[in-house]
C-alpha cells in the first residue's frame, strides 16, 4: 500500500485514507438514489438505473485511484442528468436511448482530446484569476447544495415543479398560466422547526464544534453521530426488511441508440435542424462534463495542496483520462455523463490525499449494489452539514483575488456567482471566462490572453446562444 499510493511520501497513513474514503461516500451516497430518480423521468427504469450509477461511479473512482492516485471520486453528475432528462429527452423529443448515445460519443471525444494532450492545455492556459475563482465558486456552490438538501434555505419552486416532473401530461396554455401565477421569490428560508431541518442544524453544529476541537474524522463522526441522532426524531428511517429481487441492469445495459441520434429524432426535423440539434446537444456534454470536472479538479486540489508552485496539478492527464474513461463506461452501463465529484473535497478535508481514499469510496459503491436497499437510512439532513462546512472550507482562495481591480473582481465574481445560482459549474466558468476576455479586449491586450481561451469562450458563447 505505501509503495503503490506513496502514503509516507503523501504524509498520510491507511487509516487516515480509509476514513477519508468513508466521509467522500457518505457525502455523496446520495447520487445512488437521485440520479434514478431524474433519470426515470425519461422512461428509464429506476432499478436498472441506480445499478447503473453504483458500477459506473465504482469503475471511475476506481480507475481514478489507481491510475492518477488523488482522492477524487467519480459519479453520474448532478446538473449533467438534468440536462439529459429534461432537455435532450423531454424538451428536444429524443429518446433516453439515443441521449446516451450522445453520452457515449462526448466520452470518446474525451479520450481522444486527453490522449492528444489537448485537455491538459485546456486546464493550464485558464488565467489564475479564474483559477482563483474557481474553488470558491465550487464552495458556495457546495454550500447552496448542502442548504437545499437540508431544507435550510430552498428553491420556491411552486408550480414550475409540473413543467420539470409532468410536462407530458399537461398543456402549453396550462402551462403558461402556471408559470405565470409561480411565486416571485426564487428563494425562500426553511421552517427550522421541521425534524429534518433540526437535524440537518444540530449536525452542522456537531461538526463544527469536532472541527474546531480538531478531532480527528470529524466530518465522518459528525455524521454518524448525525444519523443516529435522526432516530428519536423519526427522520433516521430503518427499513423493514431488504430486497435485491427487482433489481437488474439489463434495461439499460448497452441500450444506447447511435443510429437512432442520427436519423431524425422526434420525426420532424429537417437535415439542417438536426445536424444543429446533435451539434447542440454533444458540445453541451462535452463543456459541461469538461469544466465540471477542470472546476472540481482544480478546487479540490486547490484544497488539498495536491497544486504545483505553477498552480498546476501533476498528473492531470491521468485524472482527466479516468474521468473520460468513466463517461464512457457509464453510457454503456446506461447512466449519463460520469464526472468528478465536488463531494470529494469532504474526504480531502478529513485528510484524503492519495488514491487510496479513492479506491476506498469505490469498493463502497460496488458494495452499495449489494446494499442499495439499505442506503436511503442515511437521510439527506445527515450529509448536508458536511457540504456547508465544505463550502465554508473552500472560501480560502477569495484572499488571492484582488477585489478592488475590477479587472480581476468581475471575472471572478461572475463564476462565483453564476456556479451556484444556475446550479452548473460550467456555466461560472463560462461566465467568467467570456468577461475576463472581453475586458482583456477592450483593454488591447490581446497578446495577454492565451489562444486556446480564445477558442473555449467562443465555444461558451455559442453554447450559451444555442441554449
Amino acid at each position: 500500500m505505501n509503495n503503490f499510493f506513496k502514503l509516507k511520501a503523501n504524509k498520510t497513513d491507511f487509516k487516515t485514507e480509509v476514513i477519508a474514503g468513508i466521509t467522500t461516500f457518505f457525502t455523496m451516497a446520495y447520487i445512488i438514489f437521485v440520479n434514478p430518480a431524474i433519470l426515470s423521468k425519461a422512461g428509464m427504469d429506476f432499478n436498472s438505473v441506480m445499478l447503473a450509477t453504483c458500477i459506473s461511479a465504482g469503475i471511475g473512482t476506481l480507475i481514478m485511484g489507481l491510475m492518477a492516485n488523488y482522492p477524487f471520486a467519480q459519479a453520474p453528475g448532478m446538473g449533467l442528468n438534468a440536462f439529459f432528462t429534461f432537455s435532450v429527452v423531454l424538451t428536444m423529443g429524443y429518446t433516453w436511448q439515443e441521449g446516451l448515445a450522445a453520452v457515449f460519443i462526448s466520452g470518446i471525444i474525451f479520450i481522444i482530446l486527453t490522449f492528444s494532450g489537448f485537455r491538459k492545455t485546456i486546464v493550464e492556459a485558464i488565467p489564475d484569476t479564474i483559477r482563483n475563482a474557481i474553488p470558491a465558486g465550487i464552495g458556495l456552490f457546495i454550500a447552496f447544495i448542502g442548504l437545499n438538501n437540508a431544507g435550510i434555505v430552498k428553491v420556491n419552486q411552486g408550480p414550475i415543479l409540473d413543467i420539470i416532473y409532468g410536462a407530458e401530461t399537461l398543456e402549453k396554455n396550462q402551462l403558461a398560466n402556471q408559470v405565470l401565477n409561480a411565486p416571485s421569490q426564487v428563494l425562500e428560508f426553511g421552517n427550522l422547526g421541521q425534524p429534518d431541518i433540526l437535524l440537518a442544524l444540530i449536525g452542522f453544529f456537531i461538526l463544527v464544534i469536532l472541527m474546531v476541537l480538531k478531532v480527528r474524522a470529524a466530518l465522518l463522526l459528525g455524521i454518524i453521530l448525525t444519523v443516529i441522532a435522526g432516530i428519536p426524531l423519526g427522520v433516521t428511517q430503518i427499513p423493514e426488511a431488504f430486497t435485491l429481487d427487482s433489481f437488474s441492469i439489463t434495461p439499460t445495459f448497452l441500450q444506447l441508440d447511435i443510429p437512432g441520434l442520427f436519423k431524425n429524432g422526434t420525426g420532424d426535423h429537417s437535415l439542417f435542424d438536426l445536424v444543429i440539434a446533435i451539434i447542440t446537444i454533444i458540445i453541451s456534454f462535452t463543456l459541461v462534463d469538461l469544466f465540471d470536472t477542470m472546476g472540481t479538479l482544480m478546487g479540490t486540489a486547490a484544497k488539498g495542496g495536491f497544486l504545483d508552485k505553477e498552480g498546476k496539478l501533476p498528473r492531470i492527464e491521468k485524472a482527466l483520462m479516468a474521468d473520460a474513461f468513466a463517461t464512457t463506461i457509464g453510457a454503456l452501463l446506461g447512466t449519463s455523463s460520469v464526472t468528478t465529484y465536488i463531494e470529494s473535497g469532504s474526504g480531502i478535508v478529513a485528510g484524503g490525499k492519495t488514491g487510496l481514499t479513492a479506491v476506498v469510496v469505490a469498493v463502497l459503491f460496488f458494495l452499495s449494489i449489494f446494499l442499495a436497499p439499505i442506503a436511503g437510512i442515511i437521510p439527506a439532513a445527515a450529509t448536508s452539514p458536511a457540504l456547508i462546512l465544505v463550502g465554508v472550507l473552500m472560501m480560502g482562495t477569495l484572499k488571492n483575488i484582488n477585489f478592488e481591480n475590477l479587472e480581476e473582481a468581475v471575472p471572478a465574481f461572475m463564476i462565483i456567482a453564476i456556479m451556484p445560482f444556475s446550479y452548473s459549474i460550467a456555466n461560472g466558468i463560462g461566465a467568467g471566462l467570456i468577461f475576463y476576455t472581453l475586458i482583456k479586449m477592450v483593454k488591447g491586450e490581446f497578446k495577454n490572453i492565451h489562444p486556446v481561451v480564445y477558442g473555449i469562450t467562443s465555444l461558451f458563447i455559442i453554447r450559451f446562444a444555442m441554449v
